[in-house]
């Protein structure tokens, strides 16, 4: 079975090639908003993906906030920032985030981003898709 991911990004051409890479690569069904206030407002409205891959860049918004936000909506939803900025400029916000961990813009991959659902799958005593665990040593 597949899994959903929501791309969260203010850039519509990454948007699409994350789109495209994922759909291509792996068994994802897809789905984006323009802004992390979009997302919140969709998932609230019970559009629920398995994964949100959320840029840490989006203008304006206070991402780890919405990270926040987003977990209080569902639990059960496997949160991956991201950036084209290194995970160590972000101090220790990402690790006290409740995100499931960071993955890097230009490591981005359906196999990248499955390690993290798998992950997640272990911690909730769900069968995972046999990922190794992601590198978390990115996020200090």
């Amino acid at each position: 079975m597949g899994r959903s991911v929501l791309i969260v990004d203010d850039d519509p051409a990454y948007r699409a090639a994350v789109r495209d890479l994922l759909e291509a690569e792996g068994d994802y069904t897809v789905s984006e908003a323009a802004s992390a206030s979009a997302a919140v407002t969709g998932i609230a409205r019970g559009n629920r993906p398995d994964l949100v891959l959320l840029d840490l860049g989006l203008p304006g918004e206070d991402v780890f906030a919405v990270t926040r936000e987003l977990n209080a909506l569902a639990t059960d939803m496997v949160i991956v920032l991201c950036s084209v900025r290194e995970a160590d400029e972000f101090g220790g916000r990402i690790a006290c985030s409740p995100a499931a961990g960071f993955l890097p813009k230009a490591r981005l991959s359906a196999a990248e981003l499955a390690r993290f659902a798998a992950v997640e799958d272990t911690d909730t005593g769900q069968e995972g898709a046999g990922a190794a665990s992601p590198d978390r040593s990115q996020e200090s």
